[in-house]
């Protein structure tokens, strides 16, 4: 990938220059990167295997599962890996790749979340029209849709900053290679080019998180017709989505919609949304679903069945 650049490769700072804490990091980290991937890929081929779970909402659910192994995978072990060695270093084609895989994946999800708000209202506001409105068709084309859009808004981010210059410091104040960063070592001037990437990230966010709030200020509104059973039920599947909501575009919604100032904030806000929201959205939907937890159980079961009968 060729620019007007004469920088070849960046020095990630990380997220400390101290060496004991960047051996406790590791440590850290690693355990946080081994429960993001395990505890998705066990929702993914629990839902795939599970006969039970083949509502809309698991195949969303699945399909989030699927994008937080890859979005965490972007950062983590390159991070992981920066914390044994000193010289931090990433090249400029290499940066590229990751600053468009974490905008790529980080939309995605911010969509997918959007389109299981959109499901839980159909479902809950209009449940009779729910298998006519819902179907796998439909559930197919909205996470193709969210998948594309990761792609359009991430190829656009990517693009306008493959086209600034570096010619020197060589220094990004992070641990990923992100666009805020970027734009502070370019050695030209980019507060237009700041203005167009806040417009995008902040515009979609916004966008998505407007959509958001308004489908569950009609989901609540619309509990009050319903059975204490059915508030219940209804609660307890929204509260799950609403916690990730929170805990997702709340870091997202701080670091993209404004312009960077301070980057240790950015980089400790950065560490929620890339590594502590995708580990604990699993441990967030499985621990309030039942069905999630018996289907669980019996995929157990069968593999411990099957272990036995070799045995």
């Amino acid at each position: 990938m060729e620019n007007a650049s004469s920088v070849k490769e960046f020095i990630l700072l990380g997220l400390s220059q101290n060496q004991g804490v960047q051996k406790i990091c590791f440590a850290i980290f690693l355990f946080f990167y081994m429960i993001t991937v395990a505890g998705n890929l066990l929702i993914v081929i629990t839902v795939i295997s599970s006969q039970r779970l083949k509502s809309p909402m698991y195949f969303f659910l699945c399909s989030l599962s699927l994008v937080d192994i890859c979005y965490s995978s972007v950062t983590a072990p390159k991070m992981i890996a920066d914390f044994l060695v000193e010289n931090k270093t990433i090249s400029f084609v290499g940066c590229v790749a990751q600053l468009f895989g974490v905008h790529f994946f980080a939309c995605t999800e911010i969509f997918i979340l959007t389109v299981m708000a959109y499901d839980r209202y159909i479902a809950i506001c209009r449940p009779l029209h729910y298998t006519t409105l819902m179907t796998r068709r439909v559930c197919g084309q909205l996470v193709i849709g969210s998948w594309v859009g990761g792609f359009l808004h991430s190829i656009v981010q990517t693009l306008l900053t493959t086209q600034l210059p570096f010619c020197g410091p060589n220094k990004i104040d992070h641990y990923f290679c992100d666009v805020h960063p970027l734009l502070q070592l370019a050695c030209t001037d980019t507060y237009a080019m700041g203005i167009i990437v806040v417009a995008n990230s902040g515009m979609i966010t916004l966008s998505c998180f407007f959509i958001l709030v308004m489908s569950y200020v009609v989901i609540l509104v619309s509990l009050k017709s319903q059975t204490a059973e059915g508030r219940h039920k209804a609660l307890s599947t929204c509260g799950s989505h609403i916690t990730v909501v929170i805990l997702f575009f709340g870091p997202c919604t701080f670091i993209y919609i404004r312009p960077s100032s301070n980057m240790s904030e950015d980089k400790s806000m950065a560490v929620f949304y890339t590594v502590i929201t995708p580990m604990l959205n699993p441990l967030i939907y499985t621990l309030r679903n039942e069905e999630v937890k018996s289907a669980m159980r019996k995929l157990w079961g069968r593999k411990v069945g099957s272990e036995k009968g070799k045995v």
